[in-house]
């Protein structure tokens, strides 16, 4: 758990453990919630909530097995905040301009730096179901793209701007673009910067379901319940077979099998390897 100068407090059953630039993190035993809180600028990200998305990672309780991803307001982001491409940037930071003056091993650490917020959600331990209304554009698509699961409001509008800017995207979103609507769609999704509404989300698989906004919290915890009521060790283990199958041929996922199965049965028949 978080330590006492992280502004832990108690609310009932839940448990505040996070709540900074713009991210709200929330423990109620094996769920917590990660939050994006400032509707006001439609969620717009910087490296200051980049970082916060990292620290919630780091704080997660061992107890945690789904953590879900929302956004308060109309919008779950609107993507990067335009300040950014400012030359003053960020108060405290340095801005993009000063970053692109830098050598090729310090601008690649800061990029990397900022990917940190994106790449804990596919952990192993853990199945993150990010909860999508209204916009997420650009870092938002990518931000929902970095969860496993993704529950969407039928007013959803993804869309991947970061070409029609003269950038590319680089918060992790390209690997669970391509691996989910394939090379074609993908790449027309990102080189013309179209929105894609929740109809079509679903039908390519950009999306598991889509409902109305007023019910896709319930959506959410409806699917958090189903996946809870599977052992966690199996649910572990079948995350980590599918994660990895694109990567192996037939014949290595056969014995990926095998060697995953035999240790849950091993597990369920009390017999130690």
């Amino acid at each position: 758990m978080a330590s006492p100068d992280q502004d832990v407090v108690s609310r009932g059953p839940e448990v505040s453990v996070l709540d900074k630039d713009g991210v709200r993190l929330t423990v109620d035993d094996a769920i917590a919630t990660v939050t994006l809180t400032n509707p006001a600028k439609r969620n717009a990200q910087s490296p200051a909530l980049w970082r916060a998305l990292a620290e919630a990672g780091r704080l997660l309780p061992g107890s945690v097995r789904v953590v879900v991803l929302r956004a308060e307001g109309k919008s779950f982001s609107a993507g990067l905040d335009r300040q950014a491409f400012t030359p003053e940037g960020f108060d405290g930071e340095p801005s993009f301009i000063d970053l692109a003056r830098g050598t090729d091993a310090e601008l690649d650490a800061a990029i990397a730096g900022y990917q940190e917020g994106f790449t804990w959600w596919r952990r192993n331990d853990i199945v993150s179901i990010a909860a999508v209304q209204g916009h997420a554009i650009g870092a938002g698509f990518q931000l929902a793209l970095a969860c496993d699961m993704r529950v969407v409001a039928d007013d959803v509008q993804f869309a991947m701007r970061e070409t029609s800017l003269g950038l590319v995207p680089d918060l992790t979103g390209t690997n669970p673009l391509v691996g989910l609507v394939g090379y074609a769609r993908a790449l027309e999704i990102c080189v013309t910067g179209r929105s894609v509404q929740a109809e079509e989300a679903v039908s390519t698989g950009l999306a598991n379901v889509a409902v109305p906004p007023d019910q896709l919290d319930g959506a959410v915890r409806d699917l958090a319940g189903a996946i809870l009521a599977a052992p966690r060790d199996a649910v572990i283990e079948t995350k980590a077979l599918l994660r990895g199958a694109q990567d192996r041929d037939y014949e290595a996922q056969r014995t990926a099998e095998r060697a995953a199965q035999g240790r849950r049965l091993r597990d369920l028949a009390g017999v130690g390897e």
